[in-house]
């Protein structure tokens, strides 16, 4: 059986900050309402509308809030993972070690 690709899915409450951590390259998808969406390493915030898009980077962090009086529905979307090299086996034993120092920090 062959991945062919990976998402998570889950809602902002209106008013609500999360935080989060990529561990892979994604893509993040915004619906219901819009909302902002702070980086790390960026010195811009991102205002999204529903149905836009946003490629994050391995590695940053992530403030995200929903404005208006809905909740905003956020789309994770991972591309399938090539197959194994030394780089990936690499970097999958770097994120197994990352997890213990997260501390509260929720990852996509």
């Amino acid at each position: 059986m062959q991945e062919i690709s990976s998402s998570i899915t889950f809602e902002i409450q209106p008013g609500e900050t999360v935080p989060m951590m990529v561990t892979k390259s994604t893509r993040l998808t915004v619906q219901g309402t819009a909302m902002w969406v702070t980086r790390s390493n960026d010195t811009e915030d991102y205002w999204l509308e529903p149905g836009d898009c946003l490629r994050l980077r391995r590695g940053e962090r992530l403030w995200l809030s929903a404005e208006g009086g809905r909740p905003a529905t956020v789309a994770f979307w991972v591309a399938p993972r090539r197959q194994d090299g030394w780089l990936d086996s690499l970097a999958r034993v770097g994120e197994r070690l990352g997890l213990r120092m997260r501390s509260g920090w929720r990852t996509v």
